[in-house]
């Protein structure tokens, strides 16, 4: 019986496409490949490869531990973090159409690679690897569009801090910029950087559109066009593997820590998220209010709110995560309500046939948080979840007026919980990639709650007598 991995390589085209990308690399002199894909925390990781080993890899993969799909770590018992040393080796084979020159070494190529069960595990053998965030992704989009006709594009927002970096090649928490927000002076001193970035996203695919500096220290938005749930977040991982090579030519730190600072904003990511049916947006209004989504909008919105606890635990996945939340006055998404253009709510709409989900920072990882939207949007859908009436007030005067309104987990450890006791977005971590994802992030919210930390010495060491 044939495999997912033997229907992969034998997919109708896919030898054509082979063939494209040997005659790319023997016109522009590519002489080395970076085989890619993404751990549980949103790293890019896989092996390097000569140029010479294009087909051989291109057919027989490459092999690599399981535990890379968690950046083979340890927990604090010093157990392999999903997969244990005794584990069989992954198989990762190449999207030829993926296949990109990198503009600032143009003899070294990558592409994104989908990961398989090895070929001789007595438990199915070459079946797709469920640790696999990236393909998890791609399968959990197709079957929703295979039932409802729909599918998710989304656009997101990665704010970002560029820091100095000290003599001995360090970064130092110090930004490059003042923390004022729009300002264009402040843009302006970081266009070296904005120009580098710009190009490079540009020459691996991203449509780079606009940007602005935002309200922390060396803070900037730099952003690119929506496409398709699966493709934005590859261009999410571009964009973070483009940053990283301008920092080293540059001297500076790109941070995508959320909260480096307090007392400024944090490094949000927000999500834009529509759904549509072929090239026809679903979300877009079906009465004369334009300021509220089409009926499946309103279910869908119906849907996040209903698991918005869980829905946390994914889109905001460190402890430093909830620095954000807890450090008030900066429009942090910490209230389960929705409203149009309204900011402090979790959910916004923020223009006629999309909405905003705010409650997502810049270290998230792109293929969990859009599987796990799917997932609790396609919830509201079916059971027709009503979100309620858009709060068009500050949501703060509103619930001085009265108003109930939810709050999100405001720990990490309780939105571990959320997820745990939440079946719908379970579902978005399919198999072997929800054991590995608990490991991982159980494992650090119990590292930081064993850890004693500047606070407890400055609060506590003179507590007696």
């Amino acid at each position: 019986m044939a495999t997912d991995l033997d229907r992969f390589v034998e997919a109708e085209g896919r030898d054509a496409l082979i063939a494209d990308v040997r005659r790319r690399i023997d016109a522009e002199g590519i002489t080395y490949v970076y085989y890619q894909f993404i751990s549980v925390t949103g790293r890019i990781m896989g092996k390097g490869v000569p140029a010479a080993h294009w087909e051989s890899i291109a057919n027989k993969g490459f092999q690599l531990v399981y535990g890379a799909t968690a950046n083979l770590f340890v927990d604090r018992h010093g157990n392999y973090i999903g997969y244990g040393p005794e584990a069989a080796e992954l198989v990762g084979l190449p999207e030829p159409e993926t296949f990109e020159v990198l503009p600032w070494d143009r003899r070294v190529a990558r592409v994104w690679c989908t990961c398989f069960r090895n070929r001789e595990e007595r438990q199915n053998p070459g079946a797709f690897l469920s640790s696999d965030c990236r393909s998890n992704l791609k399968q959990i989009q197709a079957a929703f569009e295979e039932k409802h006709g729909l599918h998710l594009r989304a656009g997101t927002e990665p704010e970002m801090m560029w820091l100095n970096m000290k003599e001995d090649g360090t970064p130092d928490v110090s930004g490059v910029t003042k923390p004022y927000c729009y300002h264009i002076d402040q843009f302006s001193e970081l266009q070296p950087i904005i120009h580098k970035v710009v190009e490079y996203g540009n020459a691996l695919g991203l449509d780079m559109i606009q940007g602005d500096h935002e309200d922390a220290p060396g803070q900037i938005e730099l952003n690119f066009n929506f496409d398709r749930a699966e493709q934005t977040a590859d261009n999410l991982s571009t964009f973070r593997q483009v940053c990283k090579q301008v920092g080293r030519e540059l001297n500076v730190f790109p941070c995508f820590m959320p909260k480096p600072f307090m007392g400024v904003s944090a490094n949000g990511c927000h999500h834009n998220i529509s759904l549509w049916r072929d090239d026809e947006n679903a979300f877009m209004p079906d009465t004369d209010d334009r300021q509220k989504p089409s009926q499946i909008g309103l279910w869908a919105i119906g849907g996040i709110l209903e698991h918005l606890g869980a829905l946390t635990a994914v889109t905001a996945s460190t402890v430093n995560s909830y620095r954000r939340l807890w450090d008030t006055g900066f429009w942090a998404p910490v209230f389960a309500d929705w409203g149009f253009q309204n900011r402090t709510t979790a959910l916004r709409v923020s223009a006629p046939g999309r909405f905003e989900y705010r409650s997502v920072d810049s270290a998230v990882n792109p293929y969990l948080s859009m599987a796990a939207l799917i997932a609790a949007m396609e919830d509201g859908i079916q059971r027709k979840l009503d979100p309620g009436e858009p709060e068009e007030r500050n949501i703060y005067e509103a619930m001085e007026a009265g108003k109930e309104v939810k709050k999100i987990p405001m720990t990490f450890g309780d939105a571990l919980d959320a997820l745990e006791a939440d079946e719908v977005v379970r579902s978005a971590l399919p198999g072997e990639m929800y054991n590995v994802f608990m490991h991982y992030k159980r494992d650090e919210w119990e590292r930081y709650c064993a850890t004693v930390t500047d606070w407890d010495v400055n609060e506590y060491l003179d507590v007696l007598p």
